[in-house]
């Protein structure tokens, strides 16, 4: 992961901290990613939907990426597990790039260990975020 503190709005922590709830009462599989992503929360710092910057990954958000090794570029949109369409390129939130890019900045780089090695991924551009287009509850 990248070094920077991952900021998140109180909507988005309150959101996924439910999530993290609700998904551990009903028994979610994916057990690791829950936990993934509670570490991410908790060094999080907190702000209000209205004070986070433009250049942030909320939830919702479009943002394109590019694959450090290949070079590839794609278009993912930051989404509950419910709405993923990975097809559609929505990626959920309990997922390993989910859980890699809310919080963090465009010019980031985040890293994390999948089977085949390690994935580095530069974050290009944030192409819709809820909040600076005036949608805090998004």
């Amino acid at each position: 992961m990248t070094e920077n503190q991952p900021l998140v709005t109180t909507f988005d922590m309150d959101r996924l901290s439910n999530l993290i709830k609700s998904s551990r009462i009903a028994g979610y599989q994916q057990k690791f990613y829950l936990k993934q992503l509670n570490e991410e929360l908790e060094k999080a710092k907190v702000v209000n939907p209205q004070d986070i910057p433009k250049n942030i990954i909320t939830m919702n958000s479009t943002v394109r990426i590019r694959d450090l090794s290949s070079g590839e570029k794609k278009d993912f949109t930051l989404v509950f597990p419910s709405d993923a369409r990975i097809e559609e390129g929505k990626i959920s939130i309990l997922s390993a790039v989910g859980i890699a890019l809310i919080g963090y900045r465009v010019g980031d780089v985040i890293e994390w260990q999948v089977p085949s090695g390690l994935k580095r991924l530069k974050i290009e551009q944030i192409l819709y975020q809820p909040e600076a287009s005036g949608h805090y509850d998004r």
